[in-house]
């Protein structure tokens, strides 16, 4: 039987964190904002990302004595706006302009919010423009850079096996992160090879096909792996980390990016990777794009348009057999030479 190694304790589950932000007048409509959200049906995952951008927001404005909604004008969230554009962190970095969006939009519907319940006589971040940002092509692994990924882990460790399986099953599925580390045990019908997303971005539920090769080394990690990890039977997760909890999303991106330094490929990012070079390679192999649409869980097709533009061999292959201008075939060239040697003994 396969052993797993405990270096340490597992420590206690993170439940929640404090607000940096409690003790300001701006709290009290932070936590109306966020309770209107949840009944609208936006995810905690969505909420507490937007909760971290506020409370940044809230810091800057308690710096500058801007003690509450009513002070916020539209030239000071320009202000901001451009705050955001020049911030740097500890490593000198700045925020993309994906990130800036993200927290000028986040921003402008707090405000919006505000505004409709009437905490505000107007919004100051109605006119606010968000930051262009140039759609970039993401980096697709190759089927042998997948391959070469796929086989790192050491299948003889116990949590080697796992990684295997975990690997294996976001290539065949293309499943989020946030998603694997929520799925539960009972979310896989191995004998069926199908998979129940439940509460997936967008709050959608849907229904997966597992592939073979993932659905045996899944068995495999189910049958001699995951039994050993688990310490609580009450645990519901499929991937238990090596202290018999759930994955938390960090921790499962960290062993993908393990695994792809031995397998030395070098690019930014780890679980999404594989996520993208499923897509891609379906593509490639002919599948409809809507039926990529369903497997990846996009509520919009535009979403999902991205991998017709990655799909660059696919693209060769049908230029090559479309196209009009294209090379003459070489037999084709050799017959019409050897027509033209003949007609010319025939003239002499």
């Amino acid at each position: 039987m396969l052993k797993i190694n405990r270096k340490h304790k597992p420590g206690p589950k993170q439940t929640g964190t404090i607000s940096t932000v409690a003790h300001t007048p701006f709290y009290p409509h932070l936590l109306r904002y966020h309770d209107a959200m949840l009944i609208r049906g936006y995810s905690a995952n969505t909420l507490n990302r937007r909760q971290y951008q506020l409370e940044r927001f809230i810091r800057w404005c308690e710096e500058r004595s801007l003690a509450q909604p009513n002070d916020i004008t539209k030239p000071i969230l320009e202000r901001y706006q451009s705050h955001l554009y020049h911030a740097r962190d500890e490593k000198g970095k700045s925020l993309s302009l994906a990130s800036q969006r993200l927290n000028v939009s986040g921003l402008k519907q707090f405000f919006r919010w505000l505004t409709q319940e009437n905490y505000l006589l107007y919004n100051p971040a109605s006119e606010l423009i968000l930051p262009k940002v140039q759609q970039s092509l993401p980096r697709v692994l190759s089927q042998e850079e997948v391959e070469r990924l796929l086989t790192r882990p050491n299948v003889e460790t116990a949590s080697g096996l796992r990684d295997r399986a975990v690997m294996e099953l976001i290539y065949s599925t293309g499943i989020r992160r946030t998603e694997l580390c929520r799925l539960g045990a009972g979310d896989l019908l191995l004998p069926q090879r199908t998979m129940w997303i439940k509460n997936g971005k967008g709050g959608k539920d849907r229904v997966l096909p597992v592939g073979e090769r993932a659905a045996y080394w899944v068995g495999l990690y189910l049958d001699d792996v995951r039994p050993q990890l688990l310490l609580d039977v009450r645990e519901p997760a499929l991937f238990l980390n090596d202290y018999g909890q759930a994955f938390r999303e960090h921790e499962l991106g960290d062993r993908v990016k393990r695994c792809m330094e031995k397998a030395n490929i070098i690019c930014t990012g780890s679980c999404h990777l594989l996520r993208h070079a499923m897509a891609t390679h379906m593509l490639e192999n002919g599948a409809d794009i809507r039926f990529i649409q369903a497997m990846l869980g996009h509520a919009d097709l535009s979403t999902t348009q991205i991998y017709t533009h990655v799909s660059i061999e696919k693209l060769r292959e049908v230029h090559t057999n479309t196209h009009p201008a294209k090379l003459i075939d070489k037999q084709a060239l050799l017959d019409r030479l050897a027509l033209e040697i003949e007609e010319d003994e025939l003239d002499s």
